[in-house]
């Protein structure tokens, strides 16, 4: 067995995962290619994009940008299949690859969406989700979760991608490592990095500035304590 966290020669499950049910997208058929037609789009509120793979002729699409930050501020739009649903055409089963931001607003210029089918294999991002800090040992003796890895890369089939992996804190003090052999995943899928037990956060000790600031609070509170105190000797007196 691999050793864990909190007790070598034992293998502690500390979280789950959540899995990817396909979404929907609206979207609009784009007519022409090129710089001038994605401008175009752009003025219009629309966020260009393309569709393509499984050996058919790639499609042009718009979308409502909203849908795109809805799902990067979620931390799951790489990893969640859409069934994005053409005006006037039929519905194309897809996996976001790659987003483009603009250079100073960072709002999204175009998005690139893979065509899948259940069989096709993908090598994916899926995030870690941590869940019940207020309940971890550590983080209630003052630690700091130190995340290593926001991601975790997969290889998988498109239907078992997890949308999320879920990685509970409630078990772990400070000094404690979460290593991959301490979360759960569904059948078939498998990290990219295999030669090692990688850690994917740590419970750090507060840092030693903190400490430091912590400790000259109390002896100053102390200090103003002891002269308060010779202060009123003195009045007694």
């Amino acid at each position: 067995m691999v050793p864990t966290p909190l007790e070598a020669g034992t293998v502690f499950k500390t979280g789950d995962y959540t899995m990817s049910d396909a979404s929907v997208l609206q979207a609009e058929l784009k007519d022409r290619a090129g710089k001038g037609a994605a401008r175009a789009t752009r003025r219009a509120g629309r966020v260009p994009c393309v569709v393509y793979g499984a050996k058919k002729a790639p499609v042009l699409i718009s979308i409502d940008p909203r849908d795109v930050m809805k799902g990067l501020h979620a931390g799951t739009f790489f990893s969640t299949v859409y069934d994005v649903e053409i005006t006037g055409e039929k519905t194309e089963r897809v996996l976001p690859r790659d987003v483009q931001f603009h250079p100073i607003s960072d709002a999204p210029q175009h998005v690139d969406f893979l065509r899948v089918s259940a069989a096709t294999q993908v090598t994916v991002d899926v995030a870690c989700n941590f869940m019940n800090a207020e309940e971890s040992v550590g983080l209630k003796r003052g630690g700091v979760l130190n995340v290593v890895r926001h991601t975790i890369e997969f290889m998988c089939s498109v239907d078992a991608i997890p949308q999320s992996i879920d990685i509970d804190l409630s078990g772990f003090d400070i000094g404690d490592s979460i290593h991959y052999s301490a979360v759960s995943v569904p059948e078939g899928v498998t990290p990219t990095i295999t030669d090692r037990d990688f850690t994917i956060a740590t419970i750090a000790a507060p840092s030693v500035a903190e400490e430091t600031a912590a400790a000259e609070g109390e002896e100053g509170e102390e200090i103003e304590g002891a002269e308060g105190a010779e202060g009123e000797g003195d009045t007694e007196e």
